[in-house]
């Protein structure tokens, strides 16, 4: 049988969140279990070094992010997890890949550009308070790739790019030296679910509006309870697909109860009911 080696890597900067589980951690899982898929997944935590400088806080993220995987469901037996640390081949691959990187297409990576931009409207050098990580970041993610020859790689819309550089880097080394790096393809999903925060924008650590995973029980349902929903009384119509709860309700519900709480809102349920029946659903 033909497999596919496919590498998904996971910053370790803050405590893993419902949008994860259900944008990430769920599908990842599940196609880990695909016979005809070689999958590796790695705690990135030199890439965590460029937005966070606090060892303490990367450790203790690198722990959770591990257990929550390991919880949920990940089989060791069928995949390679590692920490990125723990291979220093990779740091190593890292310098000889840098010196076939042009720095014009660092120049190019939408981070520094961005960073680069923002300093410019504030009157600032382009390169003030960017460090070398943030510019070298698509090199260290060329190495995490090419290191163990992934053909595939799952990634959203805004790392295309870095995806494309790696497989630049590749071509260049492999043209200078020795054909000995697979040209990675991306994998973009379309359909990946994004779960809304407690604020109604996507869940994420920037905008401190996510529900951790694990949370004790007085705590989950404190932050259920902080979910932003509109003036509506009991009894009025509301509009399910308009309705973070009822979004994160469909993420984790069965299509069954997906379909009586939509009409149970179309019916005018009352948001602390909403909540609480979200609540009993997520700490199952």
């Amino acid at each position: 049988m033909t497999t596919q080696r496919v590498l998904t890597g996971i910053t370790t900067t803050g405590t893993p969140h419902l949008g994860n589980f259900v944008g990430a951690i769920r599908p990842a899982i599940a196609a880990s279990r695909d016979p005809a898929t070689e999958s590796f997944f790695f705690l990135a935590d030199y890439h965590a070094l460029i937005k966070c400088q606090d060892p303490a806080q990367v450790r203790q993220s690198s722990k959770e992010i591990a257990a929550t995987w390991l919880a949920l469901g990940l089989d060791t037996e069928r995949a390679v997890f590692y920490r990125q640390s723990d291979i220093p081949e990779i740091t190593e691959l890292t310098w000889i890949l840098c010196c076939n990187a042009a720095k014009g297409l660092m120049n190019r990576a939408h981070a520094y550009k961005a960073a680069a931009q923002a300093n410019e409207e504030a009157g600032e050098d382009p390169d003030f308070g960017v460090t070398m990580g943030l510019f070298n970041y698509p090199v260290l993610m060329a190495a995490d790739i090419l290191m163990f020859g992934a053909q595939r790689v799952p990634v959203g819309k805004d790392q295309i790019q870095h995806l494309e550089m790696a497989r630049d880097i590749a071509q260049r080394f492999n043209h200078n030296f020795a054909p000995l790096f697979t040209l990675p393809e991306a994998v973009v999903d379309d359909h990946v679910a994004v779960l809304q925060g407690l604020d109604g924008r996507k869940m994420s650590k920037s905008y401190h509006n996510t529900i951790p995973l694990f949370l004790p029980e007085k705590q989950l349902r404190k932050a259920i309870n902080k979910i932003k929903t509109n003036l509506l009384e009991p009894g009025e119509p509301k509009d399910p697909d308009d309705s973070t709860v009822f979004q994160i309700w469909s993420a984790f519900a069965s299509a069954e109860d997906t379909a009586r709480m939509r009409a149970d809102f179309e019916a005018g349920i009352a948001w602390g009911e909403a909540k609480r029946q979200l609540f009993e659903l997520v700490n199952d």
